[in-house]
């Protein structure tokens, strides 16, 4: 019989689990239908290596799932989703076999993206979950790029839909296209960006606590900070994922000192380093505020060593320095959204979201940067925009302006 491990860190103390537990011999330790009665009862399975039957997982999971995306749809806190446990019983039919559900958009890859990282090591079908959530996001990012970026950027402006998903697949994203820009071939690049997705796999809830807490990490979550590119290529080997560049990447992705010269896997784990750096520096926190893009790019390329100071610009050309869903103020005043790069890294598109005077706009008209009463001042930081922006209305008016 195949037994797949039981995620002991999702089991809630006093909680019913609807499956039974057996050691790595075959030997049952807890019959379903009894709950964990403490931490020690926990440690307890941690060290007999508890596991369930494959289908019981399947079952199980299924559940987990459905609980997950019904608080992604309906607006649970960071916090409330953060700390979501094993569901209590399962439904005869999580039992019968399913077909996937088709992806959506950015924002379903997104939240496929963080049930995944939830379930870390007691996910399921993790690499066909993989291959499917990279397969589309390529599709989607060579369809209409700049809309990826719009949304994604929009994302992680936004603290109730969670941070750790939106800066993983963000991450990637960044990754990809400045690899394309360097020339990185496709097999470095298809590891690249799977890393992206996965690196902070060993602390993803954590990564959404540290995101919303207003004090500065404590020694625990600092050492968990230090260790979790360890941790996390443990939970990935044990998920099946064997590539090596994809487990190089992730384990040395924290690590700097760059030498000159960089080739191969080495240059990939730092331009996800840089990447990484470059989208956490634009996700606010309650200890400071987020920075532009652009500003983010400048302080990389000043404090950064060896190479990385090219991967930065390769970055910030990659991406724009205004890129699509951030914000800028515009010489008349207006504050105004970006919806598409120009030609080059300083050129954008963008469309009016408030006045000069402070007022939303029910309207959002386009602007010609190129104008000089319409040409961009400065990045605005997306804190200070009191209004809740809409996609359409805003590929509507870039859609509508004149030729």
């Amino acid at each position: 019989m195949e037994y797949v491990p039981v995620p002991v860190d999702l089991l809630e103390i006093g909680k019913t689990i609807p499956v039974d537990l057996w050691d790595k011999t075959g030997k049952l330790l807890l019959r379903r239908g009894h709950s964990l009665t403490s931490e020690q009862h926990r440690e307890m399975l941690v060290a007999h290596d508890a596991s369930m039957t494959e289908s019981d997982a399947l079952a199980w999971t299924r559940g987990y799932e459905r609980m997950l995306q019904a608080m992604l749809r309906d607006g649970g806190s960071a916090d409330e989703i953060s700390r979501l446990t094993m569901p209590g019983e399962i439904p005869e039919q999580d039992y019968l076999d399913e077909p996937d559900e088709p992806y959506g958009g950015w924002l379903d890859l997104r939240d496929r993206l963080q049930v995944l990282l939830y379930q870390g090591s007691g996910a399921e079908n993790a690499l066909r979950s993989l291959d499917g959530m990279h397969g589309k996001a390529l599709e989607l990012l060579g369809q209409e790029p700049d809309q990826c970026l719009f949304v994604l950027f929009q994302a992680l402006a936004d603290p109730a839909l969670g941070y750790c998903a939106t800066h993983a697949l963000l991450s990637a994203v960044v990754c990809e296209l400045t690899g394309v820009k360097l020339g990185m071939a496709r097999p470095l690049r298809k590891s690249l960006f799977r890393a992206a997705l996965l690196m902070n796999i060993g602390m993803a809830r954590a990564q959404d606590r540290l995101a919303t807490q207003s004090g500065m990490p404590n020694d625990s979550q600092r050492m968990l900070i230090r260790e979790h590119p360890q941790l996390s290529v443990e939970i990935l080997q044990a998920l099946g994922v064997d590539d090596r560049d994809t487990l190089d990447i992730v384990l040395w992705h924290h690590e700097p000192g760059v030498p000159k010269g960089l080739t191969g896997n080495v240059q990939a784990r730092h331009l996800l380093r840089v990447a990484d750096i470059f989208v956490a520096k634009l996700a606010a926190r309650k200890t400071r505020l987020a920075m532009s893009p652009l500003g983010a790019a400048k302080s990389m390329v000043i404090d950064a060593s060896g190479d990385e100071p090219v991967l930065a610009s390769a970055v910030a050309t990659a991406v724009g320095f205004y890129p699509p869903g951030t914000y800028v103020q515009l010489v008349n005043g207006e504050k105004a959204v970006v919806v598409a790069r120009g030609a080059r890294a300083h050129e954008v598109e963008v469309v009016s979201v408030v006045s000069a005077g402070g007022m939303p706009l029910a309207e959002y008209p386009y602007r010609d940067a190129r104008e000089s009463r319409y040409a961009v001042r400065a990045p605005v930081n997306a804190e200070k925009i009191k209004v809740q922006v809409s996609f359409e209305r805003a590929y509507k008016a870039f859609a509508d302006r004149p030729r």
